[in-house]
């Protein structure tokens, strides 16, 4: 019940801010809230405020004692949602399949099944001695990705 009257405030606070989205929203048996949100320009303090208020103006705390945390996704946290990798689109990603391949690449498509990762790679002369420098790319559906984290430069 708890959980429901959260997700009500949430889709309401969200519905004023489309720019923003719920990656994840988590009650647990002691009634500790924890939400996490991104957004398609990046998520400021102030946006999780105006959603932290949201939330505790939609519950009675005489029903329910509970702590609410909002927090937005990490720059190291995994991608999760097609937003996050739309909006990451230029940006270099590592991408694990469930079927255990891994990609590092520009992420230079991210559709509504799937993405595409370009990348540079040295390879043998098809004649002669020597390698040469190939363009690769890969299509990788959704539903194939195991774990996808945009790869931070130092």
């Amino acid at each position: 019940m708890l959980l429901e009257k959260v997700r009500i405030a949430i889709d309401s606070a969200l519905t004023e801010r489309p720019d923003l989205f719920l990656i994840d929203c988590i009650v647990d048996e002691v009634n500790r809230i924890k939400i996490v949100i991104d957004g398609d320009k990046g998520v400021k303090v102030d946006d999780c405020v105006l959603l932290s208020r949201a939330i505790e103006g939609s519950l009675d705390r005489e029903t329910n004692d509970f702590s609410l945390e909002v927090s937005s996704a990490g720059a190291t946290s995994p991608l999760t949602h097609v937003r996050q990798f739309v909006k990451n689109k230029g940006r270099s990603l590592e991408v694990k399949t469930v079927q255990n391949e891994r990609f590092t690449g520009e992420l230079v498509e991210a559709g509504n099944n799937n993405i595409k990762l370009r990348w540079k790679a040295r390879e043998p002369k098809p004649v002669g001695k020597g390698k040469v420098t190939v363009t690769k790319e890969v299509v990788i559906e959704y539903e194939h990705i195991e774990q996808a984290k945009v790869k931070i430069k130092f």
